[in-house]
């Protein structure tokens, strides 16, 4: 019976099985390659940018950090949802 890595006469020896490895490598290489790169910017940003920040949202922060009291959420809520929120944008005056 033949052994397919044999090399005493001849065959390929052992080196055939550097051949899948050197796929394998690539093809994982690829895969992590474009996980770090491509596919990342169909998620969005890992974290949210400082830019992204409104005032509502800095509100909401400190309400949940117990800064303040839900009351005062409410009033402060009210005033900014005037300025910055959907219904009265500074182009609505």
């Amino acid at each position: 019976m033949q052994i397919l890595a044999h090399f005493g006469d001849g065959g390929p020896g052992p080196w055939i099985l550097f051949l899948p490895l050197v796929w394998a490598l690539a093809i994982g290489g690829g895969i992590a390659l474009l996980r770090r790169t491509a596919w990342r910017g169909r998620r969005g940003p890992a974290r949210p940018t400082v830019a992204d920040d409104s005032p509502i949202k800095v509100l909401g922060h400190r309400f949940a950090s117990g800064e303040i009291d839900e009351d005062e959420y409410w009033r402060r809520l009210s005033v900014l949802d005037e300025e910055f929120g959907r219904h009265g944008g500074k182009g609505a005056r």
